[in-house]
């Protein structure tokens, strides 16, 4: 799923300054980024593939600081051209940013506002959105990042309006992407904005990723919560609805409980969590179905009463648009892939419980590997989406 808004008219109508070229693409690197978020850019608009009718672009390697650069594994990278190559881009990609609790250096925070005002194309993959909202980029507009850290984003610049759920947001002249995989997606999706269907599509054969990927994080998010909200008033109310999604509650509950008006908990909620509370508070029914289809014998329709829907179809309906599969279809492909001995008794509960499993009767045991829960959502979806829901939108560490 990717977010194309039409709501830039300014961003549209403006032009590029003379010096700078729209096929130049301008690639910057900070020392600790991770070593795939980088090389995505790299390959996407470094590698000359007219052959196979890929259009090609000019790539400039920038240095956001002084280097050398290290990376992941220790390695050690030379840029060949540092902040001043910037100026010749069209399009700037900051393909990941090395820490989202501390501040990027100011010169390249300069250079990205720069790049912008005289009309360049800025592109954030994965973490690299934090370098984008620091330097005031993202102020009002739309944008995503990893899940993991959607909330953080969120609470630390609140004029942004992150949505994790995205796996990326064309904003016109600042796009954003989620994690990893989702930076393919997004360079993809410039490529296509550029030069047409036919020339991502072939690009995308190279490379051997889908040309377009359905859906958006919801099917990697976790109970991710911003780790400062344990010193926040709402964490009390977070825990208490995490501890009673098997009873039918909605919002008002939440905001009652936190003594404010819906409106202000909505705000506050948004605030500190980069979520509605509605979407936050339905994601966590169905993360609860999905452990109870994983770990149980329960009936879809006992399912739903015990993770607070009020009806099965109101599962079905919010369990399809999270995952792609009908409940159903999710427990059979799921079961398909689990070892015999690690399958539900007939009591309702999971068999013997290895480090992999989950049962709700359990409740010390250890999480289902997240990979497993995508394979068997990517096999309930069908053999057309297997390789999409294969690739997690997630960086490395993440």
């Amino acid at each position: 799923m990717s977010h194309d808004s039409t709501a830039a008219p300014e961003a549209a109508a403006r032009k590029l300054s003379g010096r700078r070229r729209k096929e130049i693409v301008a690639v910057l690197l900070f020392s600790g980024g991770p070593i795939f978020e980088s090389s995505i850019p790299l390959s996407v608009f470094g590698i000359d593939r007219q052959d196979a009718g890929v259009p090609r672009y000019r790539l400039l390697v920038a240095a956001g600081e002084e280097g050398p650069l290290r990376t992941t594994g220790g390695l050690e990278l030379t840029a060949p051209h540092g902040l001043e190559a910037i100026a010749r881009a069209g399009t700037v990609v900051v393909p990941a940013w090395r820490s989202i609790t501390s501040p990027p250096p100011e010169e390249a925070l300069d250079a990205l506002r720069r790049a912008h005002e005289e009309g360049a194309r800025i592109v954030g993959l994965c973490t690299g959105a934090f370098v984008l909202a620091a330097a005031g980029l993202l102020d009002g507009r739309p944008a995503t990042t990893h899940w993991m850290y959607a909330p953080t984003l969120a609470k630390r610049y609140p004029s942004v309006h992150v949505d994790p759920r995205e796996l990326f947001v064309d904003d016109g002249d600042v796009l954003t992407s989620a994690g990893t995989a989702a930076g393919i997606d997004l360079c993809l999706h410039i490529v296509r904005t550029d030069h047409g269907n036919e020339a991502a599509g072939a690009l995308a054969r190279r490379l051997v990723v889908p040309p377009r990927r359905s859906g958006g994080q919801e099917r990697y998010l976790d109970r991710s919560l911003p780790e400062e909200i344990g010193a926040d008033p709402l964490a009390e109310v977070v825990a208490w609805a995490l501890e009673h999604l098997h009873e039918q509650f909605d919002v008002e509950t939440l905001a009652a409980r936190a003594y404010m008006s819906r409106r202000t908990f909505d705000r506050r909620f948004r605030s500190l969590t980069g979520s509605a509370p509605l979407q936050w508070l339905i994601t966590q029914r169905v993360l609860q179905a999905q452990r109870l289809l994983e770990t149980s014998d329960y009936s879809v329709d006992e399912v739903a009463g015990r993770c607070g829907f009020r009806s099965p179809v109101a599962l079905r309906g919010h369990f399809r648009r999270q995952l792609g599969s009908s409940p159903a279809a999710y427990r059979a492909a799921y079961r398909a892939r689990r070892p015999q001995n690690e399958r539900p008794s007939d009591d309702g509960a999971s068999g013997p419980l290895g480090p992999g499993s989950v049962s709700p009767l359990h409740p010390d045991a250890g999480p289902v590997p997240l990979q497993t829960r995508r394979t068997a959502a990517a096999s309930a979806m069908g053999p057309g989406a297997q390789l999409s829901a294969s690739l997690p939108g997630q960086r490395s560490g993440a």
